[in-house]
């Protein structure tokens, strides 16, 4: 399955650059975060697989105009072909504007989250904007990433953990691909084809 992962800023690629041909082997788009509604739903409309996507730390304004033709996995498990998606969308709290939480409040996501992980036995990808706390995350406290993270990628050990928010032209010290105990973590920026 190929995988197309989106995050933080519309890739040039897929949107100035368009032809129809560039979607026709991806077999499903998942988006972390922080993109225009319209190029998700553009997307959307000429992709012939399902759009998912978490919000990012900008993403308030998918309250009045979400992307359409788009699904939101934001606090739930979505599977598609077999393959348990989590989505946990936001950053850390330092501002208060868009999309954000403290680490208790995503710890309190987390654990509404049991009952869904439960009865799925666990999930394939985990799908967040912000990082795990020390996995590439940054030192500054709106790209600083979350510790509850971590312990769930520690408790479910998911296949594959997709993230965004650090975007890559922020230095060198930043990973596209990491690993972490069983899972690959991948940073999502602008675009990067996941073969599952």
């Amino acid at each position: 399955m190929r995988i197309l992962l989106l995050a933080d800023i519309e890739s040039k690629y897929y949107y100035d650059f368009f032809e129809k041909s560039k979607l026709n082997d991806i077999d499903l788009i998942i988006s972390a975060g922080d993109l225009e509604a319209d190029y998700l739903s553009f997307l959307a409309t000429y992709a012939k697989c399902p759009v998912l996507y978490v919000k990012g730390n900008h993403d308030g304004r998918y309250d009045e105009k979400p992307p359409e033709g788009c699904i939101c996995i934001d606090d739930t498990i979505y599977v598609h072909e077999g393959i348990r998606i989590m989505g946990l969308g936001g950053s850390m709290l330092y501002n208060g504007s868009g999309c954000q939480f403290t680490e208790k409040d995503m710890q309190y996501r987390i654990l509404k989250m049991k009952p869904k992980l439960l009865m799925k036995k666990g999930i394939d990808i985990l799908v967040t904007h912000a990082p795990a706390y020390g996995l590439n995350d940054g030192d500054d406290l709106p790209h600083m990433g979350f510790k509850c993270f971590k312990k769930l990628l520690e408790k479910y050990s998911p296949k594959y953990y997709i993230h965004g928010h650090v975007h890559m032209t922020y230095g060198r010290s930043y990973k596209r691909v990491d690993t972490y105990k069983d899972t690959t973590v991948v940073n999502a920026y602008e675009r990067y084809i996941l073969e599952y």
